[in-house]
């Protein structure tokens, strides 16, 4: 049986209110009353209440004394004030002492009910709703799907499958959950068939032939045009930024902003070597090593952040590829530790007077890496809302966010966010087979004569036809497709469980490859 919900309601009238509290016990509420403070204080402190009404202005103690002394005891209780005193000294004083909501006498049914719903109700009205439009948009998506999708559907399939991931967040249906994950998974796998059957023909497609946005084509695409206006522009890049966190650094940030979001694929393998490279230089690997090898370290880089090292001299190679006549040389940023990011943020508006500042942030691919190396990460964010949040927490308290919050002051200031890549939650552990030189990598591999069951696995033979540089005579490439990992079957079980359910990139996944590019204009 579900359990009533419990009301206080104390105004020093009480009797006057006999036909709201009648009402309100026709609705199933159980009403208890009091008619001062003092009393209101005492029935908070030995019952437990689901919501209280709280009249301002009483004999004795006022609403506003009574109001901190209930919090003191339930912090967590919604106290509605109820008043004729429409000041706004009156209304600002309840805020400070944080009252919940404030309704104006004399109140009708209506308010009254409505504030009930929306504290005692609201989850289950929400659930409700988003119930009945999951299920229609589910067998809409479902049907699309089926209809062999274009990028740009693609791109629409995912937004809708993160934006309902999101709302499910705040509702304990653990059945839609399921349902919703069972989706995710279909999609990633026809996702997956869309990609293998299209990528190699997009990425060697004539100029001007549809395709999709790939990492080489962003600066052109979106950072190009802002410098144009001559204003001071920051290119923020995320390393693996996923659109689902990118909606939680927005939720926080728009009341200083507003955004025009969009969205690219990012080359594959969707790793930091490959992609962010690309992104800077403006060119896919094989050609930024045929015309600036020096600055292609990718080959033979013992620690990964050493492959990508040469990006502020790719950035510079782009701005003389372009020609673009900008008032001062770019300044490059890459922020790897709290201590550097707190200084940049010290001082991030003394870079308002160059044209083009880029800053690169590591902290959301150390906290996806980091997640499969300690138990307390994976206890803190054991599935994909939890993760979420936790990078919401980071956003929060980040200089990344300090920055943002500081440069909106400056006038007609540009802000492009991007990333490199998205990341996938891996839950299938796939034997892959190759010799003792075959790469590590847990999301893609290249060796001489890799293998990987091909439903799993996408099979490149020639890395050039990824416009990725031969590394080899005989080396070809798997690249891991929907949620699998690639574990060689020595000491196979081990890694097998240390990976499994670990956030990783490399593969194809709609998280990995359709990864979100924003404009932010202050508001």
């Amino acid at each position: 049986m579900e359990k009533k919900s419990r009301l206080l309601w104390i105004d020093d009238e009480i009797e006057l209110l006999k036909p709201h509290i009648i009402l309100l016990e026709k609705r199933n509420y159980i009403v208890d009353t009091a008619s001062n403070g003092e009393d209101a204080i005492a029935m908070v402190s030995g019952n437990q209440y689901d919501l209280v009404f709280l009249d301002e202005t009483m004999i004795g103690m006022s609403g506003l004394d009574t109001l901190p002394e209930i919090k003191s005891i339930d912090p967590g209780v919604p106290v509605v004030m109820v008043t004729k005193n429409e000041a706004e000294s009156v209304m600002e004083e309840a805020i400070g002492k944080k009252i919940d909501d404030y309704l104006t006498k004399p109140v009708n049914p209506a308010q009254i009910l409505a504030a009930c719903k929306k504290f005692l109700e609201s989850k289950r009205i929400e659930s409700e709703q988003f119930t009945q439009s999951y299920f229609q948009g589910f067998n809409q998506l479902t049907q699309q799907m089926m209809g062999n999708p274009t990028w740009d559907e693609w791109t629409e399939i995912y937004k809708k499958l993160v934006n309902w991931s999101i709302e499910l967040d705040n509702l304990s249906d653990s059945g839609l959950k399921d349902t919703l994950m069972n989706q995710w998974k279909d999609a990633n796998s026809n996702f997956s068939r869309y990609v293998e059957d299209n990528y190699l023909d997009w990425i060697n497609a004539e100029k001007g032939k549809e395709q999709p946005l790939l990492s080489p084509h962003i600066l052109d695409n979106y950072l190009k045009p802002l410098l144009a206006n001559g204003n001071p522009t920051f290119l923020f890049v995320v390393d693996c930024m996923r659109y689902d966190q990118w909606l939680m650094f927005e939720d926080l940030l728009k009341e200083y902003y507003t955004f025009d979001t969009n969205f690219y694929c990012a080359m594959l393998p969707t790793v930091t070597a490959y992609c962010r490279n690309s992104l800077f230089a403006g060119l896919y690997p094989i050609d930024i090593k045929k015309h600036y090898p020096q600055f292609w370290s990718v080959d033979n880089a013992s620690e990964e952040h050493s492959q990508n090292k040469y990006e502020e001299q790719l950035l510079q190679t782009w701005v003389d590829r372009k020609r673009l006549d900008l008032k001062s040389k770019p300044s490059f940023i890459k922020i790897f530790e709290t201590e550097f990011g707190r200084k940049t943020e010290r001082e991030i508006m003394s870079y308002a007077n160059n044209h083009l500042t880029a800053i690169v942030l590591n902290a959301v691919d150390m906290i996806a890496h980091s997640r499969s190396d300690y138990a307390i990460l994976k206890e803190i964010a054991p599935d994909e809302s939890a993760y979420r949040s936790l990078t919401k927490s980071w956003f929060r308290h980040s200089s990344f966010f300090g920055m943002l919050k500081q440069l909106r002051k400056i006038d007609n200031v540009n802000i492009l966010i991007t990333t490199d890549h998205g990341s996938v939650r891996c839950m299938k552990g796939v034997k892959a087979l190759g010799d003792k030189n075959t790469t590590t990598s847990l999301r893609y591999k290249f060796g001489k004569n890799v293998q990987a069951d091909s439903k799993f696995a996408m099979q490149v033979s020639n890395l050039r036809d990824l416009k990725i540089p031969q590394l080899g005579v005989s080396v070809n490439n798997l690249i891991a497709k929907e949620d699998t990992y690639l574990v060689y079957p020595t000491d196979y079980h081990h890694y097998l469980n240390k990976y499994k359910d670990s956030f990783q990139h490399g593969g194809i996944s709609l998280e990995e490859m359709v990864v979100p590019v924003i404009s932010l204009s202050s508001k």
